[in-house]
């Protein structure tokens, strides 16, 4: 098994941002596309050639998926580091609410994969983590889309990778999906 600490800070990052909201429409499993992240999750890699990327994602397993609000939503995910991540490495993060941009960020790496209990440097070699995330039940519905693209600090590409989620409201007669 094996994992990369860029993925679940993106991950992370992710589910606390979307942890704003909440209540989804179906599993989304990651299979034909060559953009698809393997395993199952709503993850693709921004661009199918990924031969310079600092890290190998071979699998990432959301539970459930997809996330819902009030839930814990569990991160399962494996790699492999290429090269060690040092200080100063970065993520220009950006999260929209249907058209409307509510996060556009460059948050330092290293910070924030603190919170899924690993620190830089990270050392070259393979990774595997497991984190859970609780998601508050106050989550409005819409599609919510996740950018995340990580550099070293020399600026030097790690990896890119978006996510797409779409959180429906909840009525007295059940949950039914809204898309914005």
């Amino acid at each position: 098994m094996r994992f990369s600490a860029p993925l679940i800070a993106l991950l992370a990052t992710s589910a606390n941002a979307l942890s704003l909201y909440g209540g989804a429409e179906k599993a989304i499993i990651a299979g034909d596309d060559e953009l698809d992240v393997p395993g199952e999750n709503p993850l693709k890699f921004c661009e199918a050639d990924r031969t310079k990327d600092h890290i190998i994602i071979d699998s990432v397993i959301l539970t459930p998926n997809p996330p819902e609000a009030g839930k814990v939503l569990k991160i399962a995910a494996s790699g492999d580091v290429k090269h060690e991540i040092e200080e100063g490495a970065y993520v220009n993060l950006s999260v929209k609410y249907g058209y409307i941009r509510l996060i556009n960020t460059k948050a330092d790496l290293c910070e924030e994969i603190k919170n899924v209990d690993l620190e830089c440097p990270i050392k070259k070699g393979p990774i595997a983590i497991i984190k859970e995330v609780e998601l508050p039940k106050e989550i409005p519905p819409g599609k919510y889309t996740v950018l995340a693209d990580v550099y070293t600090k020399d600026g030097e590409h790690i990896t890119c990778l978006t996510a797409a989620v779409t959180f429906g409201a909840k009525s007295a007669l059940g949950n039914f999906n809204i898309d914005l």
